[in-house]
């Protein structure tokens, strides 16, 4: 039987090899994107704080008047007085889309709610908070990162690409299930073999134990990227998933502003609406804040915050208030989502490794950097047993007697 699952193995591991190194390798550049991203480009996040910030209101206006024809999407506001606002921009107002949005359409979509910079498309203008002055009008689609992700989620070939991104992730998760068939011992003796790696042996017995015996550590770690992967990769999948849990990741349906007050009443600032969410969570990470569309007089507007000691990244809470009162409508915690929705919150940070901070990020680089070595360490396995099989046997010729 081992038989069968090592040739299922190996078959796998040549079809879809070089697809999962890829995969491994722009995932471990992708974990600490965030991270290098503000280092290297210290200024376009950070100002030296002076006196009060501006009223968002006037930023608002301030970055109107400097990206003419342009709207304001989302406002994001951090609690650290030395970051800048975060101005994500609509500029489609007026029939307009600017070059970055479009490349957006030649992307494939994410299924499973992955949302965030990497697929919205449009600029972010970075404001100094204290001058209302655009610091750099960001656009994620023209970064190196960008590439990278690219690579990582469509191999840079948009649906054509995200399928073969999706069915080698698939056949990477047979690989890690025949791997632990494979890795099973028949003996305590063979058990201890395969818990150790012989450093100080030859190369080739090295190169065994790195792949069996890394491979058996990280598969199950490697289960949970690869899980989470397929999400994105498949609709079917995700779809699936929600299923068979019996549960739901849309998001609740949000409230309606009161329409009679809309004649006498116009939609309230940015200011107000982040200092009426302030009374109820004033220690947040950040705040971000989407006004209604102009003239949509039923849509609440919505307010969006990271609390302080967060779960994580996606454990966020988000505020509905009336558009004209600034009443609060509606809120919800991570803790009230259902389970679907706390799913779909929590599979992000799983798949990048910030699901725990700085010691799971570390954690995710070691484990997609083996990830990627698998691949050629098996293949090394399968040449040298290979080349052993094929060895000529020494005939020993004995003398007559």
């Amino acid at each position: 039987m081992k038989v069968f699952f090592r040739r299922i193995h190996l078959y796998l591991g040549l079809a879809a090899g070089l697809v999962i190194t890829i995969s491994c390798i722009t995932g471990a550049l992708l974990v600490f994107e965030k991270e290098l991203t503000e280092a290297f480009n210290h200024d376009r996040y950070y100002v030296q704080p002076a006196g009060n910030r501006l009223p968002l209101d006037e930023i608002a206006a301030g970055v109107k008047k400097q990206v003419p024809g342009a709207g304001i999407s989302r406002i994001q506001v951090f609690a650290d007085p030395a970051r800048t606002l975060a101005v994500v921009l609509d500029e489609k107002k007026g029939g307009k889309e600017n070059k970055a949005a479009g490349e957006r359409k030649k992307q494939p979509a994410k299924p499973g709610g992955e949302k965030g910079k990497k697929e919205k498309g449009g600029r972010t203008a970075y404001v100094n908070p204290y001058t209302g002055k655009i610091i750099e009008l960001y656009s994620y689609q023209k970064t190196f990162y960008y590439r990278i992700f690219s690579l990582h989620r469509w191999l840079l070939a948009g649906d054509t690409g995200k399928m073969i991104t999706g069915i080698s992730t698939l056949i990477f998760f047979f690989i890690l299930l025949t791997g632990i068939i494979l890795w099973w011992p028949k003996t305590r003796n063979i058990l201890r073999q395969r818990l150790k790696v012989k450093w100080d042996s030859g190369w080739k017995r090295i190169n065994h134990d790195m792949h069996i015996v890394l491979g058996f550590y990280t598969s199950l770690f490697l289960f949970v990227s690869v899980f989470t992967g397929l999400t994105w990769s498949f609709e079917w999948f995700n779809k699936g998933m929600y299923a068979a849990l019996g549960t739901s990741p849309k998001a609740m349906e949000a409230p309606a502003s009161v329409a009679d007050t809309a004649a006498t009443h116009s939609t309230i600032s940015y200011e107000a609406a982040l200092a009426q969410v302030k009374q109820q969570a004033p220690d947040a990470v950040y705040y971000s804040l989407s006004a209604p569309k102009d003239k949509d007089t039923a849509a609440a507007f919505t307010v969006s915050l990271l609390p302080a000691g967060a779960l994580h990244e996606g454990a966020t809470t988000t505020y509905y208030l009336d558009q004209f009162s600034g009443k609060v409508l509606q809120s919800q915690t991570f803790a009230e989502r259902n389970l679907g929705q706390k799913i779909r919150g929590t599979i992000k940070p799983l798949h990048t490794g910030s699901i725990f901070g700085m010691p799971s990020k570390i954690f995710a680089l070691i484990l997609a950097l083996l990830g990627a070595t698998f691949p050629t360490t098996g293949t090394i396995l399968w040449i040298n047993r290979t080349m052993k099989k094929k060895k000529p046997r020494k005939v020993v010729l004995r003398a007559a007697a």
